[in-house]
C-alpha cells in the first residue's frame, strides 16, 4: 500500500499539476498546436511536390524525391531536428538576425513529415484506375489538367485518413523540438512539463503534459476512424432517401384485403 502511495504521489501530485496547467493552456498548448499545425501544412505542400515529382515521366525528378524521402524518412527525426536546428540555425541567425529557434524547428518538422506526407500522396495518386487518365485524354484534355483535375483529387481524397495520422504523428514529435533551447515564450507542452518535474523533483508535470498529447491525440483518432468508414461506405443515407419513390404509394392499387 505504501508503494502504491508513493506511486501516486510521484505521478499524480495534483498540486504541482495544478501549478503547471495554467501555462500549459497559455504557452504550451499554443505553441504545439502553432509547431504542428505551420508543420503541418507546409509538409503538405512539399509532399506534394514530392509525390508528382516521383510519379514524374522525368527520371532525375523521380530519384531526387526517391533519395530525399530515403534520407528524411531513414534518419531518427530527433537528429534531423538537432541537425538542422544547431547546424543551420548559425547560419540562418547571421544571415536573418533572427535569434529564436522557433522557425528552425518548424523547418526540420516540415521537411520531415514531407516525405511521409509525399509517399502517401503518391500510393493514392497511384491507386487510382489509370483509367481515369486515359478516358481524361481521350475527352481532350492535357496530361497535367488530366492529373490536376481528376487524377489528383481522387488519390488524395482515398489517403484523407492516412493524413490525419500524420498529423497526429506530427503532434507527437513537435516535443523534440525543445532539443534546440527554445525561449520560455516559445515551450511547447513537453518542456513546459520537464521544467515542473524539474523544479518540484516529481514526474507529475510529464503527467499533466501527457494528459494535453491525449486531448488532443485520441478525438482525432476517432476522427480518422470516422472518416475511414465515411470513405468506405459512402455517405450514410437517410431512412426517407433510402426510400424508393414507388414504395411510399405502394398501397394505391391493391385494393382492399379481405
Amino acid at each position: 500500500m505504501d508503494y502504491l502511495n508513493k506511486l501516486g504521489e510521484t505521478f499524480f501530485n495534483w498540486k504541482v499539476i495544478g501549478e503547471v496547467l495554467p501555462s500549459m493552456f497559455a504557452v504550451g498548448l499554443p505553441n504545439t498546436l502553432v509547431l504542428a499545425v505551420v508543420s503541418g501544412i507546409i509538409g503538405t505542400a512539399l509532399g506534394m511536390v514530392l509525390a508528382l515529382m516521383g510519379i514524374a515521366r522525368n527520371p532525375v525528378a523521380r530519384w531526387i524525391a526517391r533519395i530525399y524521402t530515403d534520407v528524411f524518412r531513414g534518419l531518427p527525426a530527433i537528429l534531423t531536428i538537432l541537425v538542422i536546428g544547431l547546424g543551420f540555425g548559425p547560419i540562418v541567425r547571421e544571415m536573418t538576425g533572427v535569434t529564436s529557434p522557433y522557425p528552425m524547428g518548424i523547418a526540420a518538422l516540415s521537411l520531415i513529415s514531407s516525405a511521409y506526407i509525399g509517399e502517401i500522396f503518391r500510393s493514392g495518386i497511384q491507386s487510382v484506375d489509370k483509367g481515369q487518365l486515359e478516358a481524361s485524354r481521350a475527352l481532350g484534355f492535357g496530361y497535367g489538367p488530366s492529373m490536376r483535375l481528376i487524377v489528383v483529387p481522387q488519390g488524395v481524397r482515398r489517403v484523407l485518413p492516412a493524413l490525419v495520422n500524420q498529423f497526429i504523428a506530427l503532434i507527437k514529435e513537435s516535443s523534440l523540438v525543445f532539443t534546440l533551447g527554445l525561449l520560455a515564450s516559445e515551450r511547447e507542452l513537453f518542456q513546459i512539463g520537464q521544467d515542473a518535474a524539474a523544479r518540484s523533483g516529481n514526474l507529475s508535470g510529464y503527467v499533466a503534459a501527457g494528459i494535453f498529447y491525449l486531448a488532443m491525440t485520441i478525438p482525432l483518432t476517432h476522427f480518422v476512424n470516422w472518416i475511414d468508414a465515411r470513405l468506405r461506405t459512402g455517405r450514410a443515407q437517410s431512412r426517407a432517401e433510402k426510400k424508393e419513390p414507388d414504395d411510399a404509394a405502394a398501397v394505391v392499387g391493391k385494393g382492399a384485403h379481405v
